[in-house]
């Protein structure tokens, strides 16, 4: 038996190693690692179609070609409000303009910086700005090319994962000895509920908050309701770090389409509301029995996965959090670590 520092080192060891490998090979292994959560959300539609005699080849097509529908509306809607936004180009200026000014007549009042030294002040930063713009821009270049390669491999991945899943799950199995095969399949089933009723509840919740943010926000006459209450929804699928940057891009819209600094309020208190409702009332409801992750292991983990694969590893970094959390509850040997990515606190201290 190795001793117990040993063993730690060496799970840390591996940790290390699943890092650099993902991070290294990150275009190959999201798509793969996002197909894999399709699948299971994409199954009960598979096993209807299956039951009434369809053909499996296009059981399997015909939810990933309804989700690719979906996701090319929701696509085309965000573009559609964003070219809104930038059809009169000279009026966002305008309206820049006025928000700068009155910034400057209050940092001038607050601080004494006079307006002449914020005007030296900017064209020192400027260019220094577009410098680092033109770094943005190329790596944004690179990163749309990879986006292309990662959707355009996404609906495949998920159609073949589908298509072997009997293999996957016999992979799997044959780790294991005869007498854990039951337990091992339970846990299985378990992950595959977790996750579908997950994505099924981050489907309906950007449905609901658009709607209610984005009718919110129209009600008291703000310009790109829509947009917000859109951009806002598709942020809040990352966890924690989106809410706060969709307050600022809402900030940002708004900046740019109105010249009345009280529509910002407006803007800002009607995404607190809408967010009440949505993180103590609604989302509880809809995927109330979800495995939960505590607050710290989430936003380290988001932060690690965007640090390691981008966008879609901070996307995928709850749901990876879930499964590991089902995974190390259902094992003997690493329930430890199932406690520590947990949220269930102990009403006492355990030292008592």
């Amino acid at each position: 038996m190795l001793p117990i520092t040993v063993k730690r080192s060496v799970e840390l060891l591996g940790l290390c190693l699943i890092v650099i490998i993902i991070s290294r090979g990150a275009l190959v292994i999201m798509p793969i690692l996002m197909a894999f959560f399709f699948a299971l959300l994409l199954m009960p539609a598979f096993r209807f179609f299956k039951k009434h005699h369809v053909p499996e080849v296009l059981a399997i097509f015909l939810p990933i070609f309804f989700l690719t529908l979906i996701a090319i509306a929701v696509i085309w809607l965000f573009s559609d409000r964003v070219a809104v936004l930038l059809s009169d180009l000279s009026q966002i200026g305008h309206n820049i303009a006025v928000h700068l000014d009155h910034l400057s007549m209050w940092i001038s009042n607050a601080f004494g910086f006079k307006p002449r030294d914020q005007l030296k002040l900017i064209s020192e930063q400027s260019g220094k700005f577009f410098s680092s713009l033109q770094v943005l821009i190329k790596g944004a270049l690179g990163s749309l090319t990879d986006a292309v390669i990662f959707f355009g491999l996404l609906p495949v991945y998920t159609y073949l994962v589908m298509f072997y899943r009997n293999i996957f799950l016999r992979f799997i199995l044959m780790w294991f000895k005869p007498a854990e095969q039951n337990k091992t399949g339970l846990t299985i089933r378990q992950i595959e509920k977790m996750v579908k009723n997950y994505l099924v509840g981050l489907a309906i919740q950007i449905v609901y908050i658009t709607i209610l943010l984005g009718g919110g926000l129209a009600l008291f006459g703000i310009k790109n309701a829509l947009l917000i209450g859109l951009l806002f929804a598709l942020l809040n699928l990352i966890p924690y770090l989106g809410a706060l940057i969709g307050n600022l891009l809402g900030v940002i819209i708004t900046l740019a389409a109105s010249e009345s600094a009280a529509d910002i309020f407006i803007v800002l208190g009607t995404i607190t509301v809408v967010q009440f409702l949505d993180n103590n009332i609604l989302m509880p409801r809809i995927v109330g029995g979800q495995v939960k992750i505590n607050a710290l292991v989430s936003i380290a983990g988001i932060v690690a996965g965007g640090a390691i694969a981008g966008i879609s590893g901070m996307f995928l970094a709850m749901p990876v959090l879930s499964i590991l959390k089902v995974i190390f509850d259902h094992s003997e040997k690493y329930r430890q670590w199932g406690v520590i990515l947990g949220a269930e606190r102990p009403a006492e201290s355990p030292l008592k």
